[in-house]
């Protein structure tokens, strides 16, 4: 039964064009948006009641750091470049852990930052490049193709019409090893450039970010943290430098606020 009514359901999509999407390796996305969103809350959900796994920093206790996150968030949202901008909730939250350098997100526009990024970064730019990245995966939806791939399409399915509990809670806790494909990290690399072109920031941020990691691993794109699950082609700098000349946009550091600021407001 459960397998007819997934041919049933998988039949409607391929039925209403609306539910179906390219992904940054030409495959197809059969999950609608509010697909995306509900699975979005739901993991989210859980992240939230895992404290051990996932130690959210208290906004009560430091909303300064969080009016950081929220302004470098916005302003890239506000960028008009953000296809999905008003569909998603687009939420972040910071997860207290220095040992992390990394960053994930969930379908839907969940995204969560460690302070072990934040803290390892020079400036601003280059934490709006990774934030860029980041609200790529959730625009171009890369994060429900990620999680099709790792978990498969009718478990998803399962979630997204509240069941299979167990599972969901498996996903909640693999996300910040969730790796996605060359494809999709090319194209989320891409579109944080388009995004930050419409921003104050430099658009070739997340340029900066890479190459400080490459520099810190001698080169070694596969050597942890964030480049552990986010692969990493030789070109990856040089790709976001040429689309960033490709668009004419700044690549003028950005002066508008103090990073340093943002770093000492966290614990």
């Amino acid at each position: 039964m459960k397998k007819i009514a997934l041919i049933l359901f998988s039949s409607l999509l391929v039925l209403n064009p609306s539910c179906k999407k390219k992904n940054g390796d030409g495959g197809i996305n059969l999950f609608s948006l509010e697909d995306d969103k509900k699975l979005g809350a739901q993991v989210a959900a859980e992240i939230a009641a895992n404290p051990a796994e996932y130690p959210i920093l208290s906004e009560t206790s430091y909303p300064t750091a969080y009016s950081h996150l929220r302004r470098i968030t916005n302003s890239i949202l506000n960028s008009g470049r953000v296809n999905h901008k008003d569909d998603f909730d687009w939420t972040v939250k910071i997860i207290r852990n220095d040992t992390i350098l990394n960053a994930f997100c969930t379908p839907g526009g969940y995204i969560y930052v460690y302070t072990g990024i934040i803290k390892y970064l020079d400036t601003e730019d280059q934490l709006a490049g990774v934030m860029g990245h980041e609200i790529a995966h959730a625009d171009r939806r890369h994060s429900t193709d990620a999680m099709t791939r790792e978990y498969g399409l009718s478990i998803l399915f399962d979630i997204v019409l509240g069941k299979n509990q167990g599972k969901l809670t498996e996903i909640a806790k693999g996300l910040s090893s969730l790796k996605y494909s060359r494809g999709n990290e090319s194209e989320a690399d891409e579109y944080s450039v388009i995004y930050l072109s419409g921003t104050g920031y430099q658009c070739n941020g997340a340029g900066g970010f890479f190459q400080k990691l490459l520099d810190a691993n001698s080169g070694n794109c596969e050597a942890g943290g964030f480049l552990s699950t986010h692969p990493c082609p030789d070109n990856r700098v040089q790709a976001i430098n040429e689309k960033a000349t490709l668009l004419g946009c700044t690549t003028t550091p950005y002066t508008g606020t103090t990073y340093q600021d943002f770093k000492n407001s966290l614990p």
